[in-house]
């Protein structure tokens, strides 16, 4: 019997109307277009306003308009893993919700917390999933309101978030597309580094928490550069030099949006020219685990039949990782 892997069939994303641009930002605290673009290179971030929407909205959009894409119906799906820091709720999971705004019933659905790295961890999840022979047809989600953890006084996280999702399909081929291979690391010494300090079981919320700014996104950004520049461009040559990929036959690769310079950092360890690199950056901010699928969602329509694709994130944790896929369609 020939193998089963998990190919991607279908795309889908989206990010919301509002655009805050570094503008609008300098009047909100001391900073200014020319330090943050040069610092991170960002120009703007999408915001998801709207009394009591959250993630699970956004993940239920990039759903959305995969099925318009793909024609697929809401019974057909059987798993669905969302990748996801800012879920709607401690519980019910984000994905669970996302499933009920769509109108899927049944399907075992469930959030996966790897920080920046999530989409990535999902989707190697997934693939197990259908490799098994269990699931058919499952839908791998990037989604965050990375706005609702962003402190607005902080002028050094400030710049960096914005909102989004984006999502895939996954089926079973016996041809050789789809995931290929992934390495995915972690090393709880990031913790100090990058975390939100309160609201979980250890400091649960109250009033002095509240009145301290402590649900929001805390970063040495040091310190989180320096392993974010090393560990993303150790591992996306590790899976390279593992399945054999060097410029020549890798057609793009799809760094996790963080910072223009690890994303620079990662090419130049690579070897691989600027223009197989995406990047959206500039227009989306870092939106987290949706960042990838972002970008996938974005290019799909230039991607070809078999082309060989890298995937890479970092994230708090601190988690890493590399996933090579191959284009199936």
């Amino acid at each position: 019997m020939s193998k089963i892997q998990a190919v991607i069939t279908g795309v889908g994303g989206y990010v919301p109307d509002y655009i805050l641009n570094n503008q609008e930002l300098s009047t909100m605290m001391d900073t200014n277009d020319e330090w943050i673009t040069t610092r991170v290179g960002i120009k703007e971030r999408r915001i998801l306003k709207g009394e009591n929407l959250g993630t699970s909205f956004l993940a239920a959009k990039a759903i959305e308009d995969l099925f318009s894409k793909t024609g697929t119906k809401p019974e057909e799906i059987d798993l669905i893993i969302c990748g996801t820091t800012t879920p709607d709720h401690i519980y019910p999971s984000c994905a669970s919700m996302a499933a009920e705004r769509v109108g899927i019933k049944n399907a075992l659905a469930f959030d996966l917390q790897a920080a920046c790295s999530g989409f990535i961890v999902s989707l190697a999840t997934a693939a197990s999933f259908v490799e098994s022979g269990k699931y058919k047809k499952v839908l791998v989600l990037g989604a965050e309101k990375m706005s609702a953890i962003t402190d607005y006084t902080d002028r050094t996280t400030a710049p960096l978030f914005g909102d989004g999702a984006g999502v895939v399909l996954l089926e079973p081929t016996t041809e050789n597309y789809g995931v290929i291979d992934s390495r995915i690391y972690t090393d709880g010494v990031g913790m100090k580094h990058l975390h939100v300090k309160a609201g979980g079981s250890a400091i649960p919320s109250s009033q002095e928490t509240i009145d301290n700014r402590l649900h929001f996104t805390y970063q040495e950004g040091t310190n989180v550069y320096k392993y974010a520049v090393t560990n993303m461009s150790e591992v996306s040559a590790e899976i390279m030099e593992k399945n054999n990929l060097t410029n020549e036959n890798v057609a793009w690769l799809i760094p996790h949006q963080a910072n223009l310079r690890i994303i620079d950092a990662v090419v130049q360890r690579t070897g691989l020219d600027y223009d197989k690199v995406t990047i959206n950056i500039e227009r989306f901010g870092n939106t987290s685990a949706a960042t990838i699928p972002l970008c996938i969602w974005e290019w799909e329509k230039r991607f070809k039949k078999g082309d060989n694709i890298i995937l890479t994130a970092f994230g708090a944790g601190f988690t890493w990782g590399s996933l090579y896929l191959k284009w199936g369609y």
